[in-house]
């Protein structure tokens, strides 16, 4: 039995959603599993997804070249919108507008460095609602999307996604299973998880020699992060990975650095009782 109790009794008011799957045991953990939150850009996971999918089935290859563009539609009225360089973690696409990228090459980034305008151009050629069918096609639960980043005429009509923290553990489960497009599109999916660059959250207080492919997400007093935790031992086949989400709401944004502590925190106890 999981025993979180002195990290989330110091946590207070905070809500703090956690979905834990152990491949290896089948051992379960879920505290406030199905609530609803804001999913920041943990959804940026089930776009790639969505983008694989497509490239499976010819639609267009990942090689292909897109147009760098910052002017998208809002699902809400039809009217023209941009995103803002200076809220985006990765801003090297912004003075290249007009340029090309691959699909690949803006894939990786929507993941990696969390791209805003890298997942804006990718929702605009796969279609926002194609991503939020394939969910629901692979019997994903608590995950829905409906626009991208900065449609902020669809948030005033309240238009926004959602997600929970088991929908994200099930999403990570299928990734990890190889059972997402396919066994070799999963696994490419898992190298780009693998080489996220905000690590300050689940892998921070894990050993060295533990991998984690992850997405984080945060916004306003939201602070995510979703991942598969591969242990040591895992490489010599000693032992499967788990999937661990923690999302929560509640720590303001000069508290950001209090949020990933308190995700480290709870990763780190996860990993000591699973792994013991």
């Amino acid at each position: 039995m999981i025993d979180l109790t002195p990290i989330l009794e110091p946590a207070g008011d905070k809500l703090i959603g956690i979905a834990l799957y152990d491949l290896e045991t089948g051992a379960e953990y879920f505290r406030n599993a199905d609530e609803a939150f804001h999913p920041a850009s943990t959804f940026k996971v089930h776009v790639m997804m969505e983008v694989f999918r497509q490239a499976e089935e010819g639609m267009f290859s990942l090689a292909d070249q897109l147009p760098i563009v910052n002017t998208f539609t809002s699902i809400a009225d039809g009217s023209p919108f941009s995103l803002d360089v200076q809220d985006d973690a990765e801003q090297t696409l912004y003075p290249r507008l007009g340029q090309m990228e691959s699909i690949l090459e803006l894939t990786r980034l929507m993941i990696v460095r969390s791209s805003n305008l890298a997942t804006n151009i990718l929702l605009e050629k796969i279609g926002v609602d194609r991503v939020d069918q394939f969910v629901r096609s692979l019997g994903i639960e608590g995950i829905r999307i409906i626009r991208g980043i900065e449609d902020k005429a669809a948030f005033r009509r309240g238009l926004n996604n959602s997600a929970t923290a088991r929908g994200l553990t099930q999403t990570m489960i299928l990734i990890a299973q190889g059972k997402v497009v396919s066994e070799q599109a999963s696994q490419i999916m898992i190298e780009i998880l693998l080489e996220q660059e905000f690590n300050e959250s689940i892998p921070a207080r894990l050993p060295a020699a533990v991998q984690v492919a992850h997405k984080t997400g945060w916004t306003d007093d939201f602070y995510h992060d979703t991942g598969i935790v591969y242990p040591e031992g895992y490489k010599a086949e000693r032992r499967k990975p788990y999937i661990l989400t923690i999302m929560t709401k509640g720590f303001q944004e000069h508290q950001a650095s209090e949020a990933h502590a308190c995700i480290a925190a709870i990763s780190q106890s996860i990993y000591k009782q699973v792994c013991s």
